[in-house]
């Protein structure tokens, strides 16, 4: 008979075990959920008609097939060019909600023409598949949190972007969105953490890039994205050069007279791209 000591050691390390074995289960469900969201995807479509339907699911297939791949070429080639007739045949669900939803119909106005979020959920088999067919392959590793460091300068003013400045508060919110359709997550930091470091306007480009990628990891980021954006009166928008550092490398590019939205698409997109390991962003 096990002495009274013996059986509640028994029963501490039983619980601890049950414990260990419960949070290896739930990691492994929270990787699979993380994957799964890989293979969902919106569209903005009107109404809820066949014909916008089937637009839709072209564009979610787009989205998808990058967002999984994390190579923004995909949709240049002509093999997926190929697949377009056929996009509907690849979703596994979808259903929809309307965007104005709360919103009281207008007199004329009928269901058919509010717009709509359409989500796209596929089997990864399928978009894998489809992916080794135009020569890639699925993204599967974590995705880097993305540090921004990035000096903004219009015609009135200049200043970093930060979490908690008034100058222009929804660069943030679009760099967010930039984000999510490429399941990547990003970080900015505040002004206490720039002064801290003397990251100025005139400081941050000077500032060498493995000194960004250490100040990343104090303010909860993996890898930093510098970049500068500019207002460019020739160019009729915003000019913005990013710059990252992968395995020791650099990387640079470039966008000239974008939106500041689309200036953000092609600074995660880049990100996204060097990351997964596609190469040079375009």
């Amino acid at each position: 008979m096990a002495a009274f000591g013996d059986v509640s050691m028994l029963k501490s390390r039983s619980i601890a075990i049950a414990f260990a074995l419960a949070a290896i289960n739930q990691a492994a469900v929270a990787r699979a959920d993380d994957h799964s969201r890989l293979y969902q995807v919106q569209a903005i479509v009107t109404g809820t008609g066949a014909v916008n339907r089937e637009l839709g699911f072209k564009d979610c297939l787009g989205r998808v097939l990058v967002k999984v791949s994390g190579d923004q070429r995909v949709t240049t080639e002509n093999a997926f060019q190929a697949m377009l007739p056929n996009a509907g045949s690849f979703v596994a669900t979808y259903s929809y909600r309307d965007r104005l939803e709360g919103i009281p119909i207008h007199d004329e106005q009928g269901t058919h023409d509010r717009p709509q979020d359409l989500t796209c959920i596929y089997m990864p088999d399928t978009i894998d598949d489809l992916l080794r067919k135009l020569g890639h392959k699925p993204w599967l590793s974590p995705r880097p949190k993305l540090a921004i460091f990035l000096v903004v300068r219009d015609t009135r003013r200049s200043f970093v972007l930060t979490r908690d400045g008034d100058e222009s508060p929804y660069m943030i919110d679009a760099f967010k969105a930039a984000a999510g359709p490429l399941a990547m997550a990003i970080i900015v930091p505040d002004k206490a953490a720039l002064t801290s470091r003397g990251l100025t306007t005139t400081g941050l480009a000077g500032t060498a890039p493995q000194e960004l990628d250490a100040m990343a990891k104090t303010i909860g980021g993996d890898v930093a994205l510098a970049g500068s954006l500019v207002w460019s009166d020739r160019d009729l928008g915003w000019v913005a050069d990013w710059s990252i550092t992968e395995n020791g490398k650099m990387h640079r590019w470039q966008i000239r007279g974008v939106s500041f939205d689309d200036a953000f698409r092609n600074a995660i997109g880049g990100a996204a791209q060097i990351a997964s390991g596609n190469g040079e962003p375009r």
